[in-house]
């Protein structure tokens, strides 16, 4: 048997860079240099021995300035590649950190379960001293070539890990470990001899959840951070803008300020979806009984920025407060 074909996307980030010190570990983002995805595969030519490779070319950047659009295209890029070569078994996408539970997230909702598709970023640049580049684009090919991988959705590979899209979060700046999945924990492990799962595939239809094919943009959505003494101003803020929703990452166990509570409160009255989320990075928003009395939704144990994403999306079917929780409680 031969070996699994897997294209490889490049959106850049730190793995898909070099920087000009052996020890640069900081200042690479400007000072270094982003590859292409062929010039990544060149770097490590390591890659050959676990996949026949197909490189998908996307846009090499920091992470930092990915964003709705570039889901969309990211999403594109990926559904046609495999429309046009279905014997592609899987794919990686080469990305910076920052964002990368994000796009994961965003991706895990809008494309199909069945065929693996694995994120990976690393800490440090390909050409530094102890960098995880090489370590972490080897472990996500061989994940999207198992069989095992298959109908997860998306995952993400770092430090031998395997997280799942919706768990993931990134929880340190420098460090080698810096992604971590909360009380849920890895989904499996990437060995030298072999990829683990820990736990069975997810049961249930291998269909997207939302469909995304041919838009060019998404609702917008913003996100209020709570602090002591915040008010309504980021809020009206926002709706000013152009937002359709809005997520507050409030105190735990999910609560704004109360001059910023008045400010979401009023967007609810008119119309705006509002979701309640937490900003402390563990444990569930429930929809306790303030929260359903003013048409709110609680985001569960999200994130305040999944919580954004899948309310964008969710925004495509509509704004009815009880079918968007009804969303929230089942993704």
């Amino acid at each position: 048997m031969g070996l699994p074909v897997i294209a490889i996307v490049g959106a850049g980030g730190t793995i898909s860079s070099l920087a000009t010190d052996s020890r640069d570990y900081m200042d690479y983002p400007e000072t270094g240099r982003k590859l292409s995805v062929d010039e990544v595969i060149a770097e490590l030519p390591e890659l050959a021995r676990f996949a026949d490779l197909v490189p998908l070319p996307f846009r090499s950047v920091g992470s930092s300035a990915v964003g709705p659009a570039d889901w969309l295209r990211l999403h594109a890029t990926i559904t046609q590649a495999i429309a046009a070569r279905p014997e592609i078994a899987g794919v990686v996408v080469l990305h910076g950190t920052a964002t990368l539970e994000e796009t994961a997230w965003f991706l895990h909702l809008t494309l199909p379960a069945g065929r693996p598709v694995v994120l990976v970023g690393a800490q440090r640049p390909l050409n530094t001293l102890s960098s995880d580049a090489a370590a972490n684009a080897i472990n996500a090919v061989r994940v999207a070539g198992d069989p095992a991988a298959a109908g997860r959705g998306v995952l993400v590979v770092l430090n031998d890990e395997i997280h799942a899209a919706r768990a993931v979060t990134k929880g340190s700046t420098f460090r080698l470990h810096a992604f971590h999945s909360g009380a849920w924990g890895p989904v499996g492990v990437a060995d030298p001899d072999r990829v683990l799962f820990d736990r069975p595939a997810p049961a249930g239809g291998s269909g997207p959840a939302f469909d995304v094919t041919g838009l060019s943009d998404l609702p917008r959505v913003d996100i209020c951070y709570a602090y002591a003494g915040s008010d309504g101003t980021a809020a009206r803020a926002f709706l000013a803008a152009g937002a359709r929703g809005l997520v507050s990452a409030g105190f735990a166990p999910g609560m704004p300020a109360p001059l910023e509570r008045d400010a979401l409160a009023e967007a609810a009255r008119a119309g705006i979806p509002v979701v309640q989320a937490s900003r402390v990075g563990s444990g569930r928003v429930a929809r306790r009984g303030w929260l359903r009395q003013s048409g709110w939704i609680a985001a569960g144990d999200l994130s305040p920025q999944k919580a954004r994403i899948l309310l964008m999306l969710a925004l495509l079917q509509g704004s009815d407060a009880e079918r968007l929780q009804t969303l929230f409680d089942t993704h």
